[in-house]
């Protein structure tokens, strides 16, 4: 890597500690993808249950350069651990150099980390291939609180969309519960529903990646008994992480 030139910088810290956050609800070690149009990511966690697919445009940084494409693998651990001693206001530099991940933490003076780059397990990850039926625009705030609630319940949460309405529920041994959001709710800032649907899903994946990252709005994407798609805004100036979750299957 003596001849790469690759350098990326945020005024702050908080994209990169969502991006860290997000990819380590999933996966040990993280393999990042670089070119001249950004960065990107995608990964499934080690069950085949969910997936990550981050896109981080150039366009998002404060300076961005990379002379040719790339990819660099780290121990996620590692790097969080890292990022958490920036604070949120503090300019965050990423480089590479000799087979290590250059970490620099602007604050008024300069702070730099440097962590080894290691070999990578995992291979390419496609997209699956799916069309939905319900799509729906939630504040973050109110599908964080739904979440709480359904999962004080269950360790899974139904979602019924209609016309007018979704419906989350959840059901366990120790009773039920159920949260409505209304069209006409303020919360729900948009609803599609082609075809009524109805799927249930695991709360702590869910729960997980919404605690990871500081969207204001949640988009939500999904159809009867398939996987839910989950859009989330990296920052106001550009990426953005789909979270795709695979259905539970009700035994009969």
């Amino acid at each position: 890597m003596v001849d790469l030139v690759f350098l990326a910088k945020t005024s702050t810290s908080g994209e990169w500690k969502v991006v860290s956050s997000t990819v380590s609800t999933l996966v040990e070690e993280a393999t990042f993808e670089a070119s001249s149009e950004g960065i990107t990511f995608r990964a499934m966690d080690p069950s085949h249950v969910a997936l990550i697919d981050l896109s981080w445009p150039k366009s998002a940084f404060e300076k961005y350069e990379c002379d040719k494409p790339f990819k660099f693998s780290i121990k996620i651990e590692d790097f969080v651990k890292l990022i958490k001693r920036a604070d949120v206001k503090d300019s965050i530099e990423i480089t590479t150099a000799d087979e290590m991940l250059v970490l620099r933490i602007f604050d008024g003076y300069k702070r730099e980390f440097l962590l080894h780059l290691i070999e990578s397990t995992y291979g390419p990850t496609p997209l699956p291939k799916l069309s939905f039926n319900v799509k729906a625009t939630i504040a973050e705030r109110a599908f964080d609180r739904i979440l709480s609630d359904i999962s004080a319940i269950s360790d899974h949460m139904t979602i019924e969309a209609s016309k007018d309405r979704l419906i989350f529920s959840g059901k366990s041994d120790i009773g039920s519960g159920s949260v409505t959001l209304e069209k006409v709710s303020e919360d729900l800032k948009e609803l599609e529903v082609k075809e009524e649907s109805k799927a249930t899903y695991n709360m702590e994946y869910l729960s997980n990646i919404i605690k990871a990252t500081a969207s204001d709005t949640v988009l939500l994407e999904y159809s009867s008994k398939m996987p839910i798609r989950l859009e989330l805004k990296l920052s106001d100036l550009g990426g953005k992480i789909h979270f795709y979750l695979a259905p539970r299957i009700e035994e009969r």
